[in-house]
């Protein structure tokens, strides 16, 4: 299936997927209470929220018709989108920044490798395509795991997540950790929509864990940024990081993930302690090319 053809259906079933989460009352619409088949809205009920024919509509979800621009800007209204699923609407519909058609295995720039070593008091992480741990420091390691005993295909976020129970565990609420994680990995996924890692990726989570199937078909995006995260550590117990997201210039596909605490908090005193853990305990960072 072309890159096209497989960006409308998904396009389709993110259509349906959003006007299946909002109810009539929620978009300021009666509700006649008889029963519906489906959840959510129906088709020409978001028809009439977009000002458009429910013929035009129905062809846009069905894959048959490519809306253009300000029909995309009239349904993202109507289904109530966020800037996320707003984006990532214009994705799908091939109205956002056409992806490279060639893809290069991923590496760490030395630059990249030595703002990591010098970053000693936060564990840090360089991620690539679809959450790939390209590179790491000491730190990272001794908070998450020994990224350099994976082999080089393993080491991904999300897969981590899902899969790795001792990596799972770390997390004091996982599910939104999780979920949080599948709706990075989605948004990702309107650049890269024939890559082949990433239908590995997703095809491999499908299968092994059923709460990562749910939620990929619900289409949820999101936009990795910052937040707060709360672990337990076998090591130092309960830990509550700030993470923040850095795009890195000289590579649009790489991303610096800094975790930090509070000064004279109980993490920032964790983390000191893990400093002096990862010293003794944990091998020297590493990092490798990923192939694309």
């Amino acid at each position: 299936m072309s890159g096209t053809h497989a960006q409308r259906d998904e396009l389709g079933e993110f259509l349906k997927a959003r006007r299946a989460a909002l109810t009539p009352g929620a978009v300021g619409l009666p509700d006649p209470g008889t029963p519906r088949r489906v959840p959510g809205l129906r088709r020409e009920e978001v028809a009439r929220l977009a000002a458009i024919s429910t013929d035009y509509y129905t062809r846009v979800e069905q894959g048959r018709l490519q809306a253009s621009a300000p029909v995309l800007e009239a349904l993202a209204r109507a289904l109530r989108l966020d800037d996320d699923q707003r984006a990532y609407l214009h994705g799908l519909a091939g109205k956002g920044p056409a992806p490279p058609r060639r893809r290069t295995a991923q590496r760490v720039r030395p630059q990249s490798r030595r703002l990591l070593d010098q970053l000693t008091e936060a564990p840090a992480l360089l991620l690539g395509r679809h959450m790939d741990i390209l590179a790491w420091n000491s730190l990272a390691a001794a908070l998450i795991t020994d990224f350099a005993a994976l082999p080089e295909n393993q080491r991904n976020y999300v897969r981590l997540a899902f899969v790795d129970p001792s990596v799972r565990g770390l997390f004091t609420d996982w599910e939104s950790t999780a979920r949080a994680c599948v709706a990075f990995l989605r948004m990702d996924a309107t650049q890269y929509p024939d890559d082949a890692r990433l239908a590995a990726l997703v095809g491999e989570l499908s299968v092994r864990d059923p709460d990562f199937r749910t939620w990929w078909a619900a289409h949820d995006v999101a936009s990795k940024t910052s937040g707060t995260k709360t672990m337990r550590h076998p090591v130092v117990g309960e830990i509550v990081l700030d993470w923040e997201v850095l795009s890195c210039a000289a590579d649009p596909e790489q991303q610096l993930m800094v975790m930090t605490a509070e000064p004279g908090s109980a993490a920032h005193e964790a983390l000191r302690i893990l400093t002096s853990w990862s010293a003794t305990e944990r091998p020297a960072p590493r990092d490798g090319a990923v192939s694309g």
